[in-house]
């Protein structure tokens, strides 16, 4: 049950004139960047891609590696 008297939320103080709809514009390039690339489906496709050329390049270093550590003399 309420109170009788004021409420204790002000909704009156709102604005119409201080809501910011557009939500794009008010975001930092990174931070569009990131929900572009990192977020829903497409995030999972990037992440996925990511990993992948990550296990490539660690694979390639350890062959080459492994190449040359045990190269007949």
């Amino acid at each position: 049950m309420e109170p009788s008297g004021e409420s204790s939320v002000r909704y009156d103080r709102w604005s119409e004139n201080n809501i910011n709809m557009n939500v794009e514009a008010s975001q930092s390039t990174a931070r569009r960047l990131y929900n572009r690339a990192c977020v829903g489906k497409t995030g999972i496709v990037v992440k996925t891609t990511g990993l992948l050329a990550a296990l490539a390049v660690i694979y390639i270093i350890g062959y080459v590696t492994g190449y040359y550590i045990h190269q007949c003399p």
